[in-house]
């Protein structure tokens, strides 16, 4: 499978770094590996990752055919909200990951809906990802939808563009917010020194809009209410420690160190509300806080 590009001024750089800018999907050890194995070529010559590219250059990427990964169904727990013939509404617990990826093949919540579904999955985002519209990362609990037809894929996933499905996140963040409510708009995309993060006001970065709101304060922390107006990776974790609120328990973008007993980050999807994909209605659903987190606000009261 081949990719093609064309530098434009202004983006001269070494090809790896351009590369890794413009390559959606695509991880700066995977364009490493095809650097070094001769599939990168510019001007139609071969080229290794010091190249400098130069306004004009034509560059190609010869990327092998995908190997078609076998999904194992297996039985799990799920906390199923809402379940029709188009979709179905998951409350996720926190530790779980959503789809298959390295380190992670046999025990995700795509190989769950594999064994509850009997397959009848989406198919749009690949054989790795069926079903699956939107994510929320491991360490965050609540509310997840999955589309059981291509139909319902398509229809949530323009409402998620046009940003008309209704999501609001519940966090207890770092510090004490004056104000009672609140907007981050700041892009976000990958940081330029560890690609495994994002951050705000990238360069390239993708508008990102994150609505906040106080919903009770105690002596270091504060619980809020965080409404989504579009769906970056880690947009809320982001979006908080640029204005100096980290998420608590977040030790990717907050302190390393955490004064309480948390697996990450203190995060619930606890609000989605969309149209139905078949009638139109629009329908909202709400997920009730997980014990750990109604246990340490209760905490937080009595330290207040």
């Amino acid at each position: 499978m081949r990719q093609e590009y064309q530098v434009k001024a202004g983006q001269e750089q070494r090809i790896d770094r351009y590369l890794t800018e413009v390559c959606d999907g695509l991880s700066r050890s995977y364009l490493q590996k095809l650097l070094k194995a001769g599939e990168v070529f510019v001007n139609d010559a071969a080229v290794k990752a010091n190249y400098k590219t130069s306004a004009g250059d034509r560059i190609a990427l010869e990327l092998p055919e995908p190997e078609e990964a076998e999904i194992t169904a297996r039985e799990m727990p799920l906390d199923i909200v809402y379940e029709d013939e188009d979709v179905i509404l998951i409350n996720k617990p926190k530790g779980m990951v959503v789809h298959p990826a390295a380190g992670h093949m046999d025990d995700t919540l795509v190989n769950g809906l594999m064994a509850h579904c009997q397959g009848q999955l989406s198919g749009i985002n690949g054989v790795m990802r069926p079903g699956i519209v939107h994510r929320i990362d491991r360490d965050t609990t609540g509310l997840l939808i999955v589309c059981k037809n291509d139909t319902a894929h398509a229809s949530i996933a323009e409402q998620l563009k046009e940003h008309t499905i209704t999501r609001r996140y519940q966090a207890i963040v770092c510090g004490v917010l004056k104000e009672n409510e609140g907007t981050v708009d700041a892009p976000i995309g990958r940081h330029p020194a560890d690609r495994k993060k994002m951050c705000a006001y990238a360069k390239n970065g993708r508008r990102a809009v994150t609505h906040y709101k106080v919903l009770e304060r105690f002596a270091r922390y504060t619980y809020v209410e965080c409404r989504l107006e579009t769906g970056r990776t880690h947009q809320i974790r982001v979006h908080m420690a640029s204005i100096h609120h980290p998420v608590l328990g977040d030790t990717v973008y907050g302190p390393e160190k955490c004064p309480f007993d948390l697996e990450g980050q203190t995060l619930h999807a606890g609000v989605l509300g969309f149209k139905h994909p078949r009638t139109g209605e629009y329908m909202e659903f709400c997920a009730p806080l997980p014990e750990y987190f109604s246990s340490l606000l209760e905490k937080l009261r009595k330290i207040n």
